[in-house]
This record gives C-alpha cells, structure tokens and sequence, in this order.
C-alpha cells in the first residue's frame, strides 16, 4: 500500500520501510495537532483576504478543520494508526476525506518549512503558560511555609560543615529566590518567541499576497518576523527554553539534594510523607525519598537535551534541514519532565515536615558562633586576622574538652586572650546569633520578615 504523504511527484520509486521509520514524525510530532490546526485555520483566512480561496471556501475549510480536532480530542489514538508521515499530513488528508478537492488549496503558498515553525511556537506558548503556573504553585508553597517557620533555626552549611545558624524561613526563601528567577527567564523567553514565522514560506517567503501581521494577531503573537530564511531555520527558542529548563532543573535538583540529606538519620532535620517516598524490598526500616532522588537524577535527563540541540545546530547550513526534526522529541521530553518534577516537588514540600527541636540542638553544636566570637574581639579593637586566630584556639580547646563554646569556662578562655570577659556568653546565644545578622538580606527575624512581605508581593507580580 502506498504510504501517506505530502510530495512524491517527482518520485519513481516507493521509498524503503527503513527509511520511512528514520524518517517518520508522527509518533512525536502529533503533540503538535492543536496548534497545527489553529495555524491552519488562520491561513485559511489569509488565503481568503488575499483573494486565493471564497469566503464559502474558507468557511468549509475552517469548519472541517474543527472537525478534525473535535474528533482528535474524542478518539486522540486515531491519529498514530493513521499511517501519515507527520502531524500536517494528518491534518491534509483528514481534511481531504472531510471536503475533497478543496483541501488542496489550504497549502497554496505554504511550506512545512512555516508551518511547523510556526506550530512549535504555538505549542510552547501555551506549555510555557502551564510550566510558570506550576512555578508558581511551588512558589506559594514555598511562602507557607516559610510563613509557617518563621522562627525555626535551621544550621547553615558551607562545604557541608556547620557554618553559622540561619533561620529556617530565610535558607526557604533562597529557593524562592532562585525560582523567581527561573520564573523570569520563562517570561523573557516566551517574549523573544512571540513571533509569527507563517507567511515566510520554505524560505524565500510566500508569492500571495497574505496579510502577516493580521495573521499574527490572529494566532496571538504580537511580531512577525523579519526575514523569511531566518524564520524557517531558527530554532533558538527551543534552545532558550532548554537552557531555561536546565536551570530550573538544576535548581530542583539542588533542594531535592538538601532534603535528601536532611531525611537521613545523621540530620533528622525532615520528614517524607508516604505519598512521595518508597521503602526497600529487602530492608523493612527503609523510608527512602525517592520522589526527590527522581527529580535529582532526571536533571540530567534535560541537560542532554539542551546539549544535543547545540549539537544539532552548530553546523547547519542555511536554511531549512532535516535535522531540524529533531528540535521536538527532546523538547516535548523536556517539557514533560519539567511539568512532572514541577509538580511532584511542590507535593513534597506541601507534605513536608521539618523537625524545629532537631535542627535547633544541631544549630547549637559544631562551633557555629565561633564568627561570632571573632567579632566580640573586633569590637575590643583586635584586628580580625588576629581575632580569627585566637578564636581558632578557642575552638581547638574546646574541641580537646569535649565542650561547645557556650560550655567553655571564663578561666579557659582568658587562658587564650585576656580580653574575653563574662559577657562573651551574651554573644554566644542562638538568638544573638541571628539578631546580628541585621543587614539587608541577611538571617535575622526582622529582615526575614520583612523579605518574606516582599516575597509574597513579588509572587503575584
């Protein structure tokens, strides 16, 4: 039987069934059957303003058109046991057996080229719109609780030794931070991609006289682009959302690491629902954070998508290539993972339970005023190298006595520096800790309030 496709005129020969199978995008490309059909229908329009088709025809057209994503939405399996070597071959041929002959003018004027350009656009727009919602909802949770924590001390590390303490809220509100970010990256991506490449035809642009700002407005972009050879081969907006899912990924990945960590018997700072982890075959303790070690191990996943399109487009001639078949399989990927990891996290941090009495013994061990300490010298006027340098002793013989800091008598420490007095014990305490860190952006309860207000506006924004 021959197969279903769009060219073949000039062809002698049916093509081989291997080939066919390298060549096919139907299994990928039907995500794409909306958009294809609300392009079609506004070129059909096009068509009409510029005189190649009647108003009956378009009308017909529009409606047989609606008919086939009517039917789509009813039965969408129909669609891969069609045999049709792509997504658009579907659409024409559908609409064939729908309005004869007339379906052949729709093409008038029209390449692949455009039109798959111009779908992927579409198509994005709106998961891009479905991608900052979810953004959002893990923003919101983020804000609960932060709002919900707001005096919990957690212990902040570097190099993953005990630093200084922080306030839960505030080590929170460094992941709202780097998602609002992402957020923002979403926005200006959409905004460079909200161009309309229809109407520039394989390359050279369309011979009919078609009204492409019309057509734009018509498909919701607000800019139509500049040069029809650039129109078809330009696929840097897959490439902005890779990257832009890269990061969010990446970011993902590195709070799914912290509370991996925090889950573990040797932090203790962090309950798992049920509903997001798993246990062990063999070992019935186990409680493991799978949901997090997912979305930690499917960031790579995305990497290698933004990495093979680079490679994909680094040598690509002007204009259009077959290559470019393969800006879908790994965006629709990406899209998907990104929507799952999205939502499976802000499951886990609405479920989540962060254990106050654990994470403030812990941030009252490990040294983690020794800063503090220093600057109780500075203040007497010891440089901080030389401060940094007593306390360092301070530190060693505490460590030699088994003592915290606070544990530490006055006799021992005037033994390092004469300047150490029985006020020092003041500086020493949890809440001195956290009230000094009082410039803007930093750990104390009134600037964490006071960024969480902020917070909580710029989600909304």
């Amino acid at each position: 039987m021959a197969r279903k496709k769009l060219w073949g005129g000039r062809f002698a020969e049916e093509e081989d069934p291997l080939f066919a199978a390298l060549n096919d995008s139907l299994p990928f490309d039907q995500d794409l059957i909306e958009a294809d059909v609300q392009g079609s229908i506004a070129w059909s329009h096009a068509l009409e303003r510029a005189g190649v088709i009647t108003r009956r025809e378009q009308e017909n057209l529009s409606s047989a058109l609606e008919g086939i994503l009517k039917e789509h939405r009813r039965n969408p399996n129909r669609i891969g046991a069609s045999g049709a070597e792509d997504v658009h071959t579907y659409v024409e041929l559908s609409l064939r057996k729908s309005v004869g002959e007339l379906a052949l003018k729709l093409h008038t004027g029209r390449s692949r080229n455009d039109q798959v350009a111009t779908d992927i656009r579409l198509h994005m727009k709106r998961k891009c719109l479905d991608s900052e919602g979810a953004i959002n909802s893990m923003l919101r949770t983020i804000a609960e609780l932060a709002d919900r924590h707001r005096t919990d001390v957690l212990p902040g590390y570097t190099h993953l030794q005990g630093a200084q303490p922080v306030l839960l809220a505030h080590y929170l509100l460094s992941y709202g931070e780097m998602f609002l970010r992402d957020r923002e990256r979403l926005r200006q991506l959409v905004a460079r991609m909200d161009v309309c490449p229809l109407g520039s035809g394989a390359l050279a642009g369309t011979a009919y006289e078609v009204d492409r700002k019309a057509l734009a407005r018509e498909l919701g972009f607000s800019a139509v682009s500049a040069n029809s050879m650039d129109a078809v081969s330009d696929r840097d907006f897959v490439l902005d959302f890779l990257y832009f899912a890269s990061i969010l990924m990446m970011h993902m990945s590195r709070l799914s690491e912290d509370l991996i960590l925090y889950t573990s018997s040797e932090f203790g700072f962090v309950r798992m629902s049920d509903r997001v982890a798993s246990g062990s075959s063999l070992m019935p303790q186990k409680k493991n954070p799978d949901a997090l070690e997912l979305i930690r191990g499917k960031t790579g996943r995305v990497y290698g998508h933004l990495m093979a399109m680079l490679t994909v487009l680094k040598g690509l001639p002007m204009t259009y290539n077959k290559d470019l078949q393969e800006d879908k399989e790994g965006l629709f990927d990406a899209i998907r993972t990104v929507m799952s990891c999205l939502q499976i996290l802000d499951l886990v941090l609405k479920t989540i339970e962060f254990r106050s009495d654990r994470m403030r013994s812990c941030a009252r061990e490990g040294y983690l005023g020794a800063t503090d300490l220093a600057d109780y010298l500075v203040a007497r006027k010891v440089p901080f190298r030389e401060a940094h340098g007593i306390v360092g002793r301070v530190v060693l013989r505490a460590s030699e006595l088994g003592l915290k800091l606070e544990e530490l008598s006055l006799e021992e420490y005037r033994r390092i520096s004469p300047l150490f007095q029985r006020d020092l014990y003041a500086c020493l305490r949890l809440e001195s800790l956290l009230a000094r860190r009082a410039v803007m952006g930093g750990t104390s309860a009134v600037q964490v309030r006071g960024a969480l207000r902020r917070f909580h506006k710029r989600i909304w924004a």
